[in-house]
C-alpha cells in the first residue's frame, strides 16, 4: 500500500518544505505561551520581576540543556527525523497544557516550561535538519520559511490571549498546546528526510570538539551569538514596553497585544525575504545588514516610551522585522560549513549556545528598567549585534567564505 510519504506531491522540495513550516509554526506556538499571559499571572499569582523573568528564561534553560544533550549525543543525526520531531512536539504541548490545567503557582509552571524547552530543542534544530535533506542552491530560503513560521508561532500565544480574552490565561495555554500537538501529528503523518541526507558517522567526542575547533564555523557561531543576545529579550520584554508605554497614554491593553504580534509576527516576514536575498546576494551581506539595523532600533525604541503610539508602533515593527531576519542565515550558513553527516549535531551545539546566552539578557532587562527606566532598558541588546557584524565581516574575509550560498558571501 502506498503512504502518504511517497505520493509524488511529497517527494517534492517545495510542499515538503512549506508543510514542515507549518508544523513549526504550530509547535512554536507553546514557547511563549507563558509569557504572553505574564499581566494575568502576575495579577493571579503576585509575580514579581524574578519570576516573570523565569517564565521565559527557564524555557531557554530547557531548551539550551536539551539541545546540547542532543548534540552531544548526536541525536539529530542518529535518531529518525520525523520522529524525534513529532514525539518532541508532543511533549512540549503536554507540558503547556499541563499548565493550564494544575498550575497553582510560579513553582510548578516553571518546572512545566523547562520541560517544554527541552522537548522543543527536538523540534527547531531537528526542522532545520530536515530543511537541509531537502535543499542546496535555494537553503537559505528554504530554512528562512522554518525560521519565519518559528517566528509567527512564537508570535501567536499573544494574538490567542486576545482572542481568548485578555485575563483567561489557562485558555491561552490550552490552545497554544493543541495547536502543537497538530503540529507533531503533521511532521509523523507528513514528512521524511530528503534525498541529501547523510549518513551519520559513529557518535565520538571529537565529533563535538572538533565542531568547536572549525574557525569559519567559531565566527559563524559567533555571529549567531550576537544576534542571540538581543533577540530574545527583545521578544520577551518587548510585549511589557509597549504595554506600559501604550498604559501611559490611555490606550487599552488590548491594542498592545495585537502590536506585540504584529511587532514579532513580521518576523516571519523578513525571515523569506531575506532568506531569498542571502541565496542571492550572500550570507554575510545580510546578516550584516539586519544587525546594523535592529541593533539601531534597541538603541531608540526607548526614546519613545510613553509618545505617539504610531511611532513606536513604527520603530517596534521595523525592529521585529530585522532582529530575526539573519538568524536563519547563521543556521543555513552552519549547514554549508558543518563536515557532512554532522549538520544535525552543529546546528544542535548553535543552538545551545544561543539559547543560553539569552538567559543573561532576559534576566538583565527588568533591572536595567529599574535603575533607568524603559528609556534606556532595551539600549544594552545593541552590544550582541554590534559583536555578530564583526564575526561576520571577519568571515567574509575567510576563504572558507566560498562555501557560503554557492560562492555569494
Amino acid at each position: 500500500m502506498t503512504t502518504i510519504t511517497n505520493a509524488s506531491f511529497l517527494s517534492r522540495p517545495w510542499p515538503v518544505i512549506t508543510i514542515l513550516a507549518l508544523a513549526v509554526l504550530f509547535v512554536k506556538s507553546t514557547w511563549f505561551s507563558a509569557s504572553a499571559v505574564v499581566p494575568a499571572l502576575t495579577t493571579e499569582w503576585g509575580l514579581d520581576d524574578t519570576s516573570r523573568a523565569w517564565l521565559t528564561m527557564s524555557v531557554q534553560l530547557g531548551f539550551a540543556c536539551g539541545a546540547f544533550v542532543s548534540a552531544v549525543l548526536g541525536l539529530a543525526d542518529r535518531w529518525p527525523s520525523h520522529r524525534l520531531f513529532a514525539g518532541s512536539a508532543w511533549a512540549a504541548a503536554l507540558c503547556t497544557i499541563l499548565i493550564g490545567l494544575v498550575a497553582n503557582g510560579p513553582a510548578p509552571a516553571v518546572i512545566l516550561r523547562v520541560l517544554t524547552g527541552m522537548a522543543l530543542a527536538g523540534v527547531y534544530p531537528v526542522g532545520m535538519k530536515i530543511m537541509a535533506t531537502w535543499t542546496n542552491r535555494e537553503r537559505g530560503l528554504a530554512i528562512g520559511m522554518l525560521v519565519g513560521a518559528l517566528t509567527l508561532g512564537s508570535a501567536s500565544p499573544h494574538l490567542l490571549n486576545v482572542i481568548g480574552g485578555i485575563g483567561d490565561w489557562q485558555r491561552t495555554l490550552l490552545l497554544a498546546g493543541g495547536i502543537a500537538a497538530v503540529g507533531g501529528a503533521i511532521v509523523a503523518v507528513a514528512i521524511r528526510e530528503g534525498p541529501l541526507q547523510t549518513a551519520a558517522p559513529r557518535f565520538h567526542w571529537r565529533h563535538v570538539t572538533a565542531i568547536l575547533r572549525e574557525r569559519p564555523i567559531l565566527l559563524a557561531n559567533l555571529g549567531y551569538l550576537g544576534h542571540m543576545w538581543e533577540l530574545y529579550a527583545a521578544w520577551t520584554w518587548l510585549p511589557l514596553f509597549l504595554l506600559a508605554s501604550f498604559e501611559a497614554r490611555g490606550i487599552a491593553a488590548y491594542w498592545a497585544g495585537l502590536v506585540a504580534f504584529a511587532a514579532i509576527g513580521i518576523g516571519g516576514i523578513g525571515c523569506i525575504v531575506a532568506g531569498a536575498l542571502a541565496d542571492w546576494l550572500g550570507r554575510t551581506t545580510i546578516t550584516i545588514a539586519s544587525m546594523a539595523i535592529s541593533s539601531g532600533c534597541a538603541l531608540v525604541i526607548g526614546m519613545t516610551f510613553g509618545g505617539n503610539p504610531w511611532l513606536t508602533t513604527g520603530i517596534a515593527l521595523l525592529w521585529g522585522l530585522t532582529i530575526i531576519a539573519d538568524s536563519a542565515q547563521f543556521s543555513t550558513a552552519i549547514s554549508e560549513l558543518a563536515p557532512p553527516g554532522l549538520i544535525g549535531t552543529a546546528l544542535a551545539l548553535q543552538t545551545s549556545l544561543g539559547f543560553l546566552l539569552t538567559l543573561i539578557t532576559i534576566w538583565l532587562i527588568p533591572p536595567l528598567v529599574a535603575l533607568v527606566g524603559w528609556h534606556w532598558a532595551f539600549s544594552i541588546l545593541a552590544i550582541g549585534p554590534v559583536i555578530g557584524m564583526w564575526a561576520m565581516m571577519t568571515l567574509r574575509r575567510s576563504p572558507a567564505a566560498a562555501r557560503l550560498a554557492g560562492g555569494r558571501r
